[in-house]
């Protein structure tokens, strides 16, 4: 019998064949490339393992030490397992594991002997040898072996769970079991009980049993951690690019169905840094891409917060579904979508574009000029940009009938009066100087798309009311056929976009089945945009999803990054409150290193050291991350002294690649690092100390900006995969004391 044959790589596999020697590697390369063309020739040696003709070892060549464990799925369709030295096949073959597991439905496989090599001692006594009096009460002793496995535990790893007496068995073990195993594991230590635990982790990926046949192996497959290896470059990635290769192809459950769900309308999923948000959107961009009919438009639009993280998303899918799928989808950061909806509107504007810092220089300017003390300017600009601009306010006498929840201080209408007055004279200042600022721009778009909006509307009604005929008449003397702009919308970050920019996005595209698709995390807002949606047209009621488990950060590093956000509550983007609770990574490393010098100088030194001191990695997998400009370029010079190369990340992303990575809070957002520093964590810096000046005049700005610089905190150290080392001198910030640093 000939033909080719179905090859598909199982979950952790590639990390086990990245580290084999690079003579192996290469022959897995060799035998997955002719395996899938003819699986039959005899240039495999092949042998079976068990009696049910499910496993078989596969040599890669005829001359190779190493064998292919595949389990045989149907009569062409294998997985790929795992790839051993024949010694290791012969002498242990009977301690691989693997079966459907009768929750998930899913495949699963263990190597016993891999988890009693290399993980504590009472693991290895309870997989093998009779149970020894114990010194300490294993942990799951209270559940048992029935609750564990109605958890969805893999039955091979039962009787070794029910031994593990500390946490840091727990966590070794959950690096080798399957990813569902590790996770209900880690759960129940998190202190979830057995009821929560069902709900929030198992029911979502458990299979209906009538729904379930256990000789199923196909349907088995396509519920389980595998992809199929459809070319060679597919699987290079995967193996060669590592975690990052990963994430294109080992989707959990959880993210799976959220790519692939039906929507009856607009959807949020939620979660903290690195559980897969922006995974789950890319991955959700190419599914409605490939639900599309030939075309040559792009009806999707994928947008975000800044032009950097826009690149990043555009590099992303690209390697996620090649040129094809980048074809039909517009990637477009929020404010260069809404400068393009005014340019069309007003082609000849030729304003210059001032960020925000720039516009409070202009009302503080205006403020000594007009000899204005009542309000200062912080207050002015946030009511300008958060109350006027933030809800389309076009009048005065808008503007004193406005609602202004959540803003502090009270205002009268001889107030509002008198605030409108210094609004209108500032907008002409800027208009006399040629400038413009992007939430003007932002919120000009949505004027544009809302008038824009009601015309098609209002010309589908006429249609309607025609019985679907058109008035060809005035759709031709608009010069055009008015359309919405897209079919689909995905949004990342979307916690840092302003109402203007809602607003303009829902009138781009009809509200209707998976209209609009946003991801984010109001816990790393850093601009101090508050929105509800369901106001804004946005209705997420209930279809919104939360993940909660990291893939990036190790325990440790998550442990102290929440600590960090402790007392202080967040919202979720549509009126209610959102919170960190569950949220937990499979990963171990170390503790954040927590360290205090006695000058800013003295911490610049300190910084070099830490450098040379993770000198086993490259130096661009390194950054440093300070709270202001002229500490960033403070700590280049310095790294220079100590012979350190280093770059200096600016607006526009990294001038090159090179060296140590280094910049404010805001530059990392949305970018991972293997090690961090976080330098100068310092009261007064951390949070500045200009924000206490409104502890007493304006409370809720005072929370709003102790919030937000919390908040930056928090990002940039979830930025860090592996380790983290957080610096100040003189008195610390704040918001160290939960990590146990004493501040005065």
């Amino acid at each position: 019998m000939t033909g080719g044959a179905t090859l598909r790589l199982f979950d952790k596999a590639e990390r086990e064949i990245a580290a084999l020697d690079t003579k192996t590697v290469e022959a897995v390369y060799r035998f997955q490339r002719d395996f899938r063309r003819n699986p039959h020739e005899g240039v495999f040696p092949r042998q079976q393992l068990r009696g049910d003709g499910r496993l078989w070892a596969v040599a890669l060549a005829p001359d190779s030490d190493h064998r292919a464990l595949l389990l045989r799925l149907a009569e062409d369709d294998w997985l790929l397992i795992s790839v051993k030295h024949r010694d290791e096949v012969r002498q242990y073959a009977d301690r691989l594991a693997y079966g459907i597991n009768q929750i998930t439905g899913a495949i699963e496989y263990v190597d016993l002997q891999a988890v009693e090599n290399d993980v504590q001692g009472a693991i290895v006594q309870g997989a093998a040898a009779p149970a020894q009096p114990a010194q300490d009460t294993p942990l799951f002793a209270d559940l048992g072996a029935q609750k564990l496995a109605e958890l969805g535990v893999a039955q091979p790893l039962i009787p070794i769970v029910l031994k593990l007496t500390t946490d840091d068995e727990v966590r070794a073990l959950a690096q080798y079991a399957p990813r569902h195993t590790g996770e209900v594991l880690l759960r129940l230590r998190d202190g979830s009980s057995y009821d929560e635990v069902r709900e929030q982790v198992t029911k979502p990926v458990e299979v209906e049993q009538d729904k379930l046949d256990p000789d199923d192996w196909q349907s088995a497959a396509g519920r389980s951690q595998a992809v199929v290896i459809t070319d060679d470059e597919s699987l290079q990635s995967i193996i060669e690019e590592g975690n990052f290769g990963r994430w294109k192809v080992f989707l959990h459950p959880t993210q799976e169905k959220l790519v692939r769900r039906e929507y009856s309308g607009a959807a949020r999923v939620s979660g903290g840094p690195g559980t897969g948000k922006t995974i789950v959107a890319l991955h959700r961009v190419k599914h409605l891409v490939d639900r599309l009919g030939p075309g040559h438009t792009k009806p999707v639009l994928l947008t975000t917060f800044n032009k950097n993280l826009a690149a990043d998303l555009r590099a992303r899918l690209l390697s996620l579904g090649g040129p094809q799928t980048v074809a039909r989808v517009d990637i477009v950061h929020v404010d260069q979508l809404a400068t393009r909806v005014v340019r069309e509107a007003d082609p000849g504007n030729a304003k210059r574009r001032i960020e925000d810092t720039q516009a409070l220089k202009e009302w503080r300017a205006l403020l000594v000029e007009a000899g204005e003390h009542r309000f200062d300017a912080e207050f002015l600009c946030d009511e300008w940009n958060q109350v006027i601009l933030g809800q389309a306010v076009r009048s005065r006498s808008e503007y004193f009938v406005v609602r202004r929840a959540g803003r502090g201080r009270t205002l009268n209408r001889a107030d509002r009066a008198q605030v409108w007055q210094l609004v209108e004279r500032f907008t002409q200042r800027l208009e006399l100087k040629g400038l413009e600022t992007h939430r003007q721009v932002a919120e000009r778009a949505a004027r544009l798309e809302t008038d824009r909006k009601t015309k098609i509307d209002k010309r589908q009604q006429q249609k309607d009311e025609r019985d679907g005929l058109a008035n060809v008449h005035v759709e031709s003397g608009s010069g055009a056929f008015l359309r919405y702009r897209y079919r689909h919308i995905v949004v990342d970050e979307a916690q840092d976009l302003s109402p203007a920019h809602w607003k303009m996005l829902r009138a781009m595209v009809p509200v209707g089945a998976n209209d609009i698709f946003l991801v984010g995390d109001t816990h790393q807002r850093i601009y101090d945009n508050q929105v509800t949606l369901g106001s804004l047209g946005i209705n997420i009621r209930g279809r919104s999803s939360r993940l909660t488990l990291s893939y990036r950060t190790t325990r440790e590093i998550l442990r102290d990054a929440t600590r960090v956000m402790d007392g202080t509550e967040y919202d979720d983007l549509d009126g209610s409150a959102d919170s960190l609770k569950d949220y937990r990574s499979v990963l171990h490393g170390r503790r954040p290193v927590l360290r205090g010098t006695g000058s800013w100088d003295e911490e610049l030194d300190a910084i070099a050291e830490q450098v040379r001191e993770w000198h086993d990695i490259p130096r661009e997998s390194v950054a440093v991350c300070v709270a202001t400009n002229e500490m960033a370029s403070d700590v280049e010079r310095r790294l220079a002294r100590h012979g350190i190369s280093s770059t200096v990340m600016t607006r526009d992303g990294l001038p090159r690649n090179e060296g140590v990575h280094i910049g404010t809070m805001y530059r990392f957002k949305g970018l991972e690092y293997q090690r961090m520093i976080i330098a100068g964590v310092s009261e007064g810096l951390v949070p500045r100390s200009s924000v206490d000046a409104w502890a007493q005049s304006d409370p809720l700005r005072h929370q709003r900006e102790l919030q937000r610089a919390r908040s930056l905190l928090f990002v940039a150290t979830t930025r860090a995969r592996d380790a983290v080392a957080v610096f100040w001198h003189g008195e610390p910030s704040r918001f160290l004391a939960p990590l146990g640093v004493v501040t005065e």
